[in-house]
């Protein structure tokens, strides 16, 4: 789990696709963190991408590295309600602080439930472990 993590972090920037009805739709992300074991990242309860994980908890994650490599993470969400999981996530990713906090109705922490990860090196085997 930590390269996958260690991955999402170096990449600065992932891509989380989901769907609404038969059409998918893409968007950036950046703060993910481990907490208890489980792979998180963080929303706001607003935004369609959170009506969307919510209607259809399946979920695939996407970044790249500079040097070319590749990484696509599969699995299901899981909306954590717990302030621990959003504390863990707000210490993890102090940007952020100037978007949400603790009690606020709108900050949602998912994990990834059932998750694989699959890493890919141009002229590689493709490398896949269970997260």
């Amino acid at each position: 789990m930590s390269k996958a993590i260690e991955f999402l972090q170096s990449a600065g920037t992932f891509y989380v696709a989901t769907c609404e009805g038969a059409q998918p739709r893409v968007r950036p992300f950046g703060a993910v963190t481990v907490h208890q074991g489980r792979v998180y990242f963080c929303t706001n309860n607003q935004k369609n991408v959170f009506a969307q994980l919510t209607a259809n908890p399946l979920v695939e994650i996407c970044a790249c590295q500079a040097d070319g490599a590749w990484i696509r993470i599969s699995g299901t969400a899981v909306v954590d309600p717990s302030d621990e999981a959003r504390a863990a996530m707000l210490a993890a990713n102090p940007g952020l602080g100037r978007m949400y906090r603790l009690g606020d109705g709108l900050f949602e922490v998912f994990y990834l439930r059932d998750a694989t990860a699959c890493i890919y090196r141009f002229g590689a085997d493709p490398e896949t472990f269970a997260l």
